[in-house]
């Protein structure tokens, strides 16, 4: 079992939040017979050695000392070694974890994506619709989004966009989409029942958005008002447009083992790709453990078909191929 060794600069919460999903997996892992190394990754290559020895990876590995462009560099090591690997390809990673890749792959592919822009230094962006939010390209996990990431006039998403391009680097701008937040997850062959985000907790002067404290700090105002519920409750049609778009985008970056499609619905009923995320968290708590509950499975049992996934990688490839 790979995972992210961590950095200097990691706060005791940093820690447990790694180690938490780290534990709760190899106890699955063990009660189901299975022997397990729990290795952390760092930037020198003693856990590649170690790694040489394995049957199989279960790849917690969400980066290497925090910086979230490296996990696809654990999975391309991993792809050399030949070994099985649970979850993305790096090829997956890479493309999905850079929004504007991401989303010009889905577009040319004729999938509904957002208008987006990726704004250069003296890009004024007035045409640009609004509402629209304003994202680090190249995070994942919510990072940068906060509630001041959606912008109503120009000046101010032109703030933004200066603002977040100092922080993180590249930036990447997008139609905001009003509507129902829903989430469609793989397991393997399988596609676990819908899940919603109800955002009716959320205060008057908040966004419906799921942003960093929503995912990360328990307690504030956000992680309050994004209550995942599962299975959602929506009419057949929009459950099957939605589930059919996002297994569309999952074929289209050869998704296999696991992963989860973020989606807006509009007030219309048509589904928008937001996300395509690979190796969702599989902590107890998460939202994925919440669909596979939904879908009739133990948290062990997840943990055991996640596992089996590892040994079948040609599966989704294949599907993808029928779309060229």
């Amino acid at each position: 079992m790979l995972y992210d060794g961590g950095a200097d600069d990691w706060t005791p919460e940093d820690v447990h939040a790694v180690l938490g999903c780290v534990v709760a997996t190899r106890r699955a892992l063990e009660d189901a017979g299975h022997d397990v190394d729990q290795i952390a990754v760092d930037q020198g290559f003693t856990w590649l050695a170690q790694t040489r020895k394995a049957d199989a990876v279960f790849n917690l590995c969400e980066g290497i000392g925090g910086i979230s462009s490296l996990e696809s560099k654990v999975a391309s090591a991993v792809e050399l070694l030949g070994i099985p690997m649970t979850g993305g390809s790096a090829w997956t990673m890479t493309i999905c974890h850079r929004k504007p890749i991401l989303n010009a792959v889905l577009a040319a592919r004729g999938l509904p994506v957002p208008q987006w822009s990726i704004p250069s230094d003296d890009d004024e962006l007035g045409d640009f619709p609004l509402p629209a939010i304003v994202k680090p390209a190249a995070e994942d996990a919510s990072v940068g989004v906060d509630q001041d990431a959606v912008l109503m006039n120009h000046a101010d998403l032109r703030d933004r966009v200066e603002w977040c391009r100092a922080k993180f680097g590249s930036v990447i701008v997008q139609r905001y989409i009003e509507g129902r937040e829903l989430a469609v997850a793989f397991v393997g062959d399988d596609t676990l029942p819908l899940s919603e985000i109800d955002f009716s907790g959320m205060p008057q002067d908040h966004w419906p958005i799921v942003t960093f404290d929503a995912k990360w700090t328990p307690g504030s105002a956000d992680f309050k008002g994004t209550v995942p519920k599962c299975p959602a409750d929506v009419a057949q049609g929009v459950a099957e447009s939605t589930i059919e778009v996002a297994t569309l985008a999952w074929q289209v970056v050869e998704g296999r083992g696991y992963g989860r499609i973020d989606m807006r619905v509009d007030a219309d009923g048509k589904p928008w790709i937001i996300e395509v995320n690979p190796n969702p968290d599989t902590s107890p708590d998460a939202g994925l453990e919440n669909m596979a509950r939904a879908h009739g499975w133990s948290y062990e049992t997840l943990v055991e078909r996640i596992l089996e996934a590892a040994f079948v990688p040609a599966l989704a490839s294949s599907r993808a191929g029928a779309l060229r």
